[in-house]
């Protein structure tokens, strides 16, 4: 039987391009696990109207290592600034996710409005992004592959592409609602060439209760989340934030839909430096190969604004 030389080298293309976009499929998963510190700690990490929420001027930074004992592990950075003069709020997103060969980038710029509603602290805020995204692959990574491959080779000719986020919340002493619809591009058109996983919607409610003063002050805040993702089915998120020694120290603890936990310790400093660490238990369809992931959150908060 003759070997055809050419069907070989088209069949070992189709082969190097499957396997390629298995790994791009694979690694945007981890998107169903995002950053922990959106839920309490830094809320503009996925909410646009949470930019200047706080007091003062905050610069946070977070890091996540996950699956550690599987090559090519997702790593995760995020940096955001926000500020609130007056009524309005400002910020800037910074996130970037390395995972496989495939790394994806993007930054934002925020504008959101907190509009008072009473004397109570109530607020109906509104925030919207603009800002860039990219997604890129390295050709290192694919083993045995064609560079000259067409298939391959346009991956990353799309360069950076034009994305927003929209956001609204109400918040109060205590209830807090949430909604917001990240990357704006690949939920409202067809013709986006990024076919991974990305989150389309999020939505939570929390109440906070306070109990004691003082130095034993504490505080209880559970919440609900329910979100989506492209491409996959929507989850939800349980869980509880609780505050001891007025503010000066964090516990927190969610369950996933995906069947995993996390759990979460912290402290702050003069109420100026907050730092927050994190543990995932795996997920269930990865449990037998990994034990977890981890992640570290910092917040510094410069003072406040003087009206």
């Amino acid at each position: 039987m003759k070997i055809n030389i050419k069907h070989i080298k088209q069949i070992s293309r189709i082969t190097v391009v499957f396997a390629a976009s298995t790994l791009f499929i694979n690694t945007v998963k981890a998107q169903i696990l995002p950053l922990n510190a959106q839920y309490f700690q830094n809320r503009y990490l996925v909410n646009p109207s949470m930019a200047g929420i706080n007091e003062g001027f905050n610069i946070n930074g977070g890091f996540r290592k996950q699956w550690s004992n599987i090559p090519g592990a997702p790593i995760t950075q995020s940096i955001t600034l926000d500020q609130q003069l007056n009524r309005v709020g400002w910020g800037v997103n910074f996130y970037n996710e390395k995972s496989g060969g495939i790394q994806r980038t993007k930054a934002v710029g925020t504008f959101a409005y907190h509009l008072p509603l009473n004397n109570e602290d109530q607020k109906l805020n509104f925030g919207v992004s603009f800002g860039a995204s990219q997604d890129r692959l390295d050709f290192g990574s694919v083993k045995n592959s064609d560079i000259n491959d067409p298939s391959i080779a346009r991956f990353n000719d799309r360069g950076y592409y034009f994305d927003g986020d929209f956001g609204i919340s109400y918040t109060s002493k205590g209830l807090s609602v949430e909604g917001a619809i990240p990357n704006m591009r690949s939920v409202f058109r067809n013709d986006d060439q990024n076919f991974a996983d990305k989150p389309t919607f999020y939505s939570a409610i929390g109440y906070k209760f306070n109990l004691n003063s003082g130095i034993n002050a504490v505080s209880l805040e559970p919440k609900a989340v329910f979100r989506g993702i492209k491409n996959y089915d929507n989850l939800w998120d349980a869980g509880m934030n609780a505050n001891f020694a007025n503010d000066k120290l964090y516990l927190m603890a969610m369950y996933h839909s995906t069947e995993n936990a996390t759990f979460g310790v912290g402290m702050n400093y003069k109420s100026t430096l907050y730092f927050m660490a994190y543990y995932n238990t795996a997920t269930s369809a990865i449990s037998g190969y990994t034990d977890g992931d981890f992640e570290v959150n910092i917040r510094v908060n410069i003072g406040k604004v003087k009206n």
